[in-house]
């Protein structure tokens, strides 16, 4: 059973991944007459494009594909290749001079991890587009999630993968996905508190009760969001269930959304379901969410 976030009929996910370099990216492709968004963001440090758009106020109702990326704030010009590519389709919204896609877009701190010269670019966004697949997709050290680290209190050098994950919850007749990519300062648990991924420093239990004493790079750490689901949903009921998904991040990472975290949550609808009450879908959006991020940091462990 596919358990990643192409189980939402119409969704495709594709990645572009350099092991060498220790970077990548992640596109995910609506159907073509796209899908409602919102997003929040939290934390400190975001780096991002496209998201003032999200808004419920703002006009545009749907976006075409998301970029999930590494590369800092560099990464971001793979958007460029996933609107190039979107454009050879014919397909964006639609204006008097053609149609123009809608590609938000949100990157991770991965330059210290490998290659930092190296960074996805244009061409490495139009190639996740193009190998973008309805199929389960690739989790672990993959696509964005191939240079995350998490658990970066205590140093680089002592930090775990953090990875890209997936899962899957069914609510009714509904299908709500979670696709996150783990770069955080913070160390991942289970839902019982207990430790998956962190900091390997010996000096990890008394660093944690002197808080004083902790260091983080600025700017450098971030988890990344992407729930997709069937459910009919309006642009606002998409942004409070972007506010739910901080809650599922917040329930396995410690600590999250710090001054130096860019926590970012997008939730993509493609609204071929019934409504379900959004009571029911924003418990979902935490579990999966939460759920995602253990995958995804458990499946990095072992190729890291």
């Amino acid at each position: 059973m596919n358990q990643t976030l192409t189980a939402v009929e119409g969704i495709k996910v594709g990645h572009w991944t350099n092991p060498e370099a220790k970077t990548g990216c992640t596109v995910i492709l609506c159907p073509e007459d796209g899908c409602i968004a919102s997003a929040v963001a939290l934390g400190g440090a975001p780096g991002s494009r496209e998201l003032a758009l999200l808004e419920p106020e703002k006009t545009v109702q749907k976006i075409h594909a998301l970029l999930l990326t590494g590369g800092s704030a560099f990464g971001l010009a793979a958007a460029t290749g996933v609107v190039d590519w979107l454009e050879q389709k014919n397909i964006g919204l639609l204006t008097p001079a053609g149609p123009v896609p809608i590609v938000p877009a949100a990157v991770i701190f991965d330059l210290l991890n490998g290659n930092s010269k190296i960074r996805p670019d244009a061409k490495a966004g139009f190639l996740a587009a193009e190998t973008a697949s309805t199929e389960a997709h690739a989790t672990g050290l993959v696509g964005a999630g191939t240079g995350a680290l998490v658990g970066k209190y205590l140093g680089f050098e002592h930090a775990s993968a953090g990875g890209l994950g997936a899962a899957v919850i069914k609510v009714g007749q509904a299908t709500v996905a979670a696709l996150a990519v783990s770069n955080a300062v913070g160390d991942i648990v289970d839902k019982s508190g207990n430790l998956v991924a962190g900091s390997r420093s010996p000096n990890r239990e008394k660093a944690l009760e002197n808080l004083a004493s902790l260091y983080v790079s600025p700017g450098t750490n971030t988890t990344l969001i992407a729930v997709a689901t069937d459910a009919v949903l309006s642009k606002a009921e998409a942004k409070a269930l972007a506010q739910a998904a901080h809650i599922g991040i917040a329930s396995v990472t410690r600590p999250s959304h710090t001054i130096h975290d860019g926590d970012t949550a997008f939730v993509l609808s493609t609204c071929a379901k019934e409504a379900v009450p959004m009571m029911a879908l924003s418990i979902a959006v935490q579990q999966v969410v939460a759920s995602a991020i253990i995958q995804g940091v458990t499946a990095s462990q072992n190729n890291f």
